[in-house]
């Protein structure tokens, strides 16, 4: 399943420190399992059940968000220097994980996507950061996935954060218009 994750997702091989590599995968590849669908699942599940029949799926819109936070990332640092300071691979970490929470807040019924019961009670940055704290990623990971949406409002602490939260809302603004 690594191969096929990487394959689909090739942005994990842009994390440098390979410990925190392997876990950003594990952590996709478990989530995977444990909500219990399969790869070919994710490319039919959609980023969002907010934006009636979009067509674009989970995979699409992470790899976006990952991009969109690497190229801000570049630009801040090519023309602020070292006024700011960014871990890309924690951007890179949490940018690729912000939604995995998604694969326990959705469900397929009848052949639609729809909210999980889980889902229901917890949305995808606090079930997905419950879940990546399990495999020992760093707590400004954590603190990325947590804080992506709305939930974060007021709580970001690091510039990975903010830069993710607002790759993530900026795609999702540009597809509702």
């Amino acid at each position: 399943m690594k191969k096929k994750i990487i394959s689909l997702i090739p942005e994990f091989q842009h994390i440098q420190e390979e410990s925190l590599r392997e876990k950003t995968i594990s952590i996709w590849e478990q989530a995977v399992h444990v909500g219990g669908w399969s790869l070919e699942d994710l490319l039919e599940m959609p980023f969002t059940l907010l934006i009636p029949n979009t067509k674009v799926n989970l995979i699409m819109h992470t790899r976006a968000v990952t991009l969109c936070a690497m190229k801000i990332a570049t630009v801040l640092i090519e023309e602020y220097g070292e006024k700011v300071k960014i871990n890309q691979d924690f951007l890179l970490s949490g940018a690729l994980l912000h939604d995995v929470g998604k694969l326990f807040e959705y469900t397929r019924e009848n052949g639609h996507f729809v909210k999980s019961e889980q889902g229901k009670l917890l949305r995808h940055p606090i079930s997905g950061a419950a879940f990546a704290a399990k495999f020992d990623v760093p707590n400004e990971i954590i603190h990325i996935i947590a804080a992506h949406s709305k939930e974060g409002d007021g709580a970001r602490t690091t510039v990975e954060a903010v830069i993710v939260n607002h790759a993530d809302f900026v795609n999702f603004d540009a597809l509702k218009v």
